[in-house]
């Protein structure tokens, strides 16, 4: 295969522009079985937070975006007005939230103003960079007397192992969710970067998952439609790649969640971003962006998710894993056909592709599911390759490999359906990112060759 082509499609429309009863039970019925009464969701559920608050404690901080934002003084607002409401004390003036990616200055900046405080909780009011800066900094606030470098606390458990060595407890967390996307207030990552190396880097642990969460779906209406489609697909990465990586017993409960987040939000982004104000939409995308929250608590993500983290000085975390993932889909395809088939038919049905997915086998079934994916990037107005993103170098792709090879980071590598060693990643992780550089397919090398 030479440079990349979309196949024939029809343009979206066809398929449902609105949540289904069925699809909105079904999605709701898994939530509920993931967190129980920890969490409340829905549309103008916001003034309910107080009363779900109530039980932490007395003394509350108040972590928030929103500052300097047309709609932050309102949110402002309501937030103390609900807490108040339900006898709660803030303990403080409200912490300024952190800036996109969740820069490593931003969370020791909270961690002090919230040792200032002395709280008895934490709220966090906010998208998924300052719901994640604020976990890291409730870790940090215990233990960065005796670890403080950051460095100390990325992989997998690490947090709970410094927890348990200093025999210290972690403030409880009420994450409150503003955008569709990470799904940071339902899980144990939190993802925080270092704004000189430009590298992103992961925490992973039960230790950071918030005991309560609140997401009000109509309070996402304020979302930009770039910010918009950066979630959506954030949450489509979340669903694909655990997907594509679980198998064995672990797939059974992750293919339902997965297949209805990738098609709530596959039909729904596009409506979303044409109509900020569609009700129907913004309830989808949160839907399926919380069933990712549910996915990546089930198993993992893998290559694009781990190569994103190298590209966030030139593009948004959830654009980047939509670049990337229909060129990891062509290099995972050998040993994933029965899955990709079941993807494919929800973009046929969505209008991005007219390839009889079910007679495709192997790297042709691959890269027609990858030409729908693209597709879709296309018609949102998203790039296709890393060729067409303003600022990317070859240097970024240097940066990627290396930072595949850091042991903090294998489990990403490992996640994979077809697992790599760090000693495999220029082997055949290069070529997937030369790949993506171009539009390229035929540079990408599937292990058994």
């Amino acid at each position: 295969m030479g440079i990349l082509l979309p196949v024939p499609y029809n343009r979206p429309g066809k398929g449902r522009t609105c949540v289904t009863p069925d699809q909105r039970e079904q999605a709701r019925k898994f939530i509920g079985r993931f967190k129980g009464s920890a969490y409340i969701h829905g549309l103008h559920c916001f003034g309910r937070l107080g009363s779900h608050a109530r039980d932490l404690g007395s003394r509350v901080a108040v972590v928030t975006s929103g500052f300097g934002k047309p709609w932050g003084p309102s949110l402002h607002e309501a937030t103390r007005d609900t807490l108040e409401s339900a006898g709660l004390v803030l303990a403080g003036h409200v912490i300024p939230g952190a800036r996109p990616n969740a820069p490593r200055e931003d969370v020791v900046r909270i961690a002090a103003a919230l040792g200032e405080q002395s709280p008895d909780f934490i709220v966090v009011v906010g998208g998924g960079s300052t719901i994640d800066a604020a976990k890291a900094a409730a870790a940090y606030l215990v233990l960065g007397q005796e670890y403080p470098d950051l460095d100390h606390y990325f992989g997998t458990g690490q947090v709970t192992k410094l927890l348990e060595a200093t025999g210290k407890r972690m403030l409880p967390i009420l994450a409150v969710q503003l955008a569709s996307g990470s799904a940071a207030h339902l899980t144990r990552y939190s993802n925080v970067t270092d704004a000189v190396t430009t590298q992103k880097m992961l925490m992973v642990d039960d230790a950071l998952v918030p005991p309560r969460c609140l997401f009000d779906y109509a309070r996402t209406a304020t979302m930009t439609p770039d910010f918009t489609m950066d979630g959506a697909l954030d949450g489509v990465s979340h669903c694909l790649e655990v997907f594509y990586g679980v198998s064995g017993a672990a797939l059974e409960p992750v293919r339902p969640v997965a297949l209805l987040g990738i098609e709530l939000l596959v039909n729904h982004v596009k409506q979303a971003c044409a109509g900020p104000d569609n009700l129907e939409a913004r309830e989808a995308l949160g839907l399926g962006t919380d069933l990712g929250g549910y996915a990546i608590m089930l198993g993992g993500t893998n290559g694009a998710h781990l190569t994103s983290f190298s590209l966030v000085d030139v593009l948004p975390h959830g654009r980047a894993c939509a670049l990337m993932n229909p060129y990891y889909t062509v290099f995972f395809a050998p040993a994933i056909e029965e899955k990709l088939r079941e993807v494919g038919e929800i973009y046929r049905r969505a209008g991005y592709t007219s390839a009889d997915v079910s007679k495709l086998h192997a790297r042709d079934l691959g890269m027609a599911v990858a030409e729908a994916m693209l597709n879709l990037s296309r018609d949102i107005g998203f790039p296709a390759t890393l060729d067409e993103v303003p600022g990317f170098t070859r240097a970024h792709i240097d940066r990627a490999l290396t930072a595949a090879k850091n042991p903090k980071l294998a489990m990403k590598l490992q996640n994979m359906p077809v697992p790599l060693t760090s000693g495999q990643v220029d082997d055949y992780m290069g070529p997937v990112l030369e790949a993506a550089r171009t539009g390229e397919f035929g540079l990408i090398r599937n292990l058994e060759e």
